[in-house]
Formats: C-alpha cells, sequence, structure tokens
C-alpha cells in the first residue's frame, strides 16, 4: 500500500457527508456480490452466535411454533421469502412441505440446494435466485409463507407495501403470513460510532478496520447505519450503507391490510418462545 492511497482514503472518510441519506445506495448490504455472500455464508453457518441465523435449538423452537400458527401439515406448500442458506425451508420440507424460497445471496442459494440434496428433500424444494423486491415466475396457491429476521425492514416503505402485496397474492384465501420485524420499543434510538480491526471476517479475508456509524432519523422512524471498510493491505476502501425502517404496529397491520389481508395478530417476543433476543421483536400474524 502506498503513502498516497491511504492518504486519499483518510481524506474520503474525514470528507465524509455529516449525515448519510437514506436509501442513497439501497439501504442493504451487498448480499447479491459473490464474495461478500460467501463470507456472508459463513456467518449463517456458525453456531456460536446468532447474529446471521438463529442457532439449531432456537430454529427449531421457531419452526415448530411456526408449524403450529401457520396450520401447516404435510403435502403444504410453503412461500420462504429471504430463505437465505435454506436452514428454515428444508427443516419445513423435512416434516412433508413443499417449499418455495427466493433470496438474491448466490451463495446462500447454493447452499439452500447442496442442503436439500443432502437432507433428501430436493424434490419438495424450490429455490430461487431473486431479489424480493422483484419477484417472478413464483406461482401461486400457497398455504403459508414467512418473512423471518427482520428483513422487510431493509426496503423502503413502498418497496415493502410491494412484497406485503405480492406474497398476498401467492396465498390462498385463509392462508397465513409470518412476518418478523422489531419491536419499535426495544430498537436503539441514539446515535453512535464504533470502530475495531480484524484480520478477516464478513467485511473481508485480510486485515481490515471497520468504522461504524449510526444514525437516528426520528422523522422517519428509520436508523441509518454506515460502514466504512479500509483494507489495510491495500488502502482501498468500502461504503456500505444499511437503513433499519421501524414501524409501529399499527402502521405495519395497516399495509396488510391494504395488501390483502383480512386480519392480523401481533404476537409479541415470539410467544415468549426461548431465543435470546425474543423481546426486541413482534411477529405480525396475517391471514388472507
Amino acid at each position: 500500500m502506498s503513502p498516497a492511497t491511504f492518504s486519499q482514503t483518510l481524506w474520503k472518510i474525514y470528507n465524509r457527508p455529516a449525515k448519510p441519506t437514506p436509501w442513497a445506495t439501497g439501504g442493504n448490504l451487498p448480499w447479491d456480490d459473490p464474495d461478500f455472500s460467501e463470507r456472508m455464508l459463513r456467518e449463517h453457518l456458525d453456531e456460536s452466535h446468532g447474529a446471521a441465523s438463529r442457532v439449531a435449538a432456537e430454529r427449531a423452537a421457531q419452526i415448530e411454533w411456526l408449524w403450529q400458527k401457520l396450520r401447516l401439515s404435510a403435502g403444504a406448500r410453503l412461500f420462504d421469502v429471504t430463505c437465505g442458506p435454506g436452514l428454515y425451508a428444508v427443516a419445513f420440507a423435512r416434516r412433508g412441505c413443499a417449499v418455495t424460497g427466493v433470496d438474491f445471496s448466490p451463495a446462500a442459494i447454493d447452499y439452500a440446494r447442496d442442503l436439500a440434496r443432502a437432507e433428501g428433500v430436493s424434490a419438495r424444494c424450490a429455490f430461487l435466485r431473486q431479489d424480493v423486491r422483484a419477484m417472478h415466475d413464483i406461482g401461486g396457491g400457497f398455504d403459508g409463507a414467512i418473512l423471518l429476521y427482520g428483513q422487510l425492514a431493509v426496503m423502503t416503505r413502498a418497496e415493502a407495501q410491494s412484497v406485503l402485496a405480492q406474497i398476498a397474492g401467492a396465498l390462498k384465501p385463509g392462508a397465513r403470513l409470518a412476518v418478523e420485524l422489531l419491536n419499535p420499543d426495544r430498537v436503539d434510538k441514539t446515535d453512535s460510532t464504533w470502530w475495531f480491526t480484524d484480520d478477516g471476517g464478513l467485511w473481508g479475508n485480510a486485515p481490515f478496520l471497520h468504522l461504524g456509524e449510526r444514525f437516528w432519523l426520528a422523522e422517519e422512524n428509520l436508523s441509518v447505519e454506515r460502514y466504512q471498510i479500509v483494507h489495510l493491505e491495500t488502502g482501498a476502501m468500502d461504503e456500505i450503507q444499511l437503513c433499519d425502517q421501524v414501524y409501529p404496529p399499527e402502521e405495519m397491520a395497516a399495509m396488510m391490510r391494504d395488501a390483502g389481508f383480512s386480519t392480523v395478530e401481533v404476537i409479541p417476543a415470539w410467544g415468549d418462545l426461548p431465543l435470546y433476543d425474543a423481546d426486541e421483536w413482534l411477529v405480525y400474524l396475517a391471514e388472507r
């Protein structure tokens, strides 16, 4: 790394806007980047934490709960929106469901297909690599749907409304959708900064410096995180912006009804399931 390159990177950081513009760069992690998706897959499969996917015991509790709440049975068709590496989808397929999963991470979709083959349920699983904001050729007649771990919140309100409407259109009358979103009463509404270094991880496979900033935009009920990743061997820098739209329960329930759902039940803390972060979440159970 030349001193000039490193100096240019530092000046970029110094001259950054005081606050990022929400959604200016899409507002999401680069899930569809092949290298990033491989690194994120490692985090999904790491059983030492639940930051990307919950650990196996917690997933098992959720799957049983969803099986009951969605009124699923062997032979039912399930739509898994933002399915990731298929950890939920394949578990439902083992119970006899036919599952269609959609995600736009190439590494996650490849892993989901391999997992379904390894578990002997590939005939009951279809994994599609698509951005859920532009889904197509999904079909219809599903008996249930899931959209977990807050992924609806990394879309604009208009995108979220469109996705909810498309899910509603893919469900049978009387079928249910479960959406997991952060409880607005538990969201950190303070600004903060942090930094750390590592030899490798989510942000790269070589030493890097991570500089993070979090902004709470009260007028928009939105948090924006800006990450500046300095790759120490080259001096190059990546900037990533993550938006997280927070929804009061009454607003999300209204959006679901506008999308075509007849009833919406709001369930705090996953109905007291033994999840390490259960109190941070609300589950919206919407019936078509």
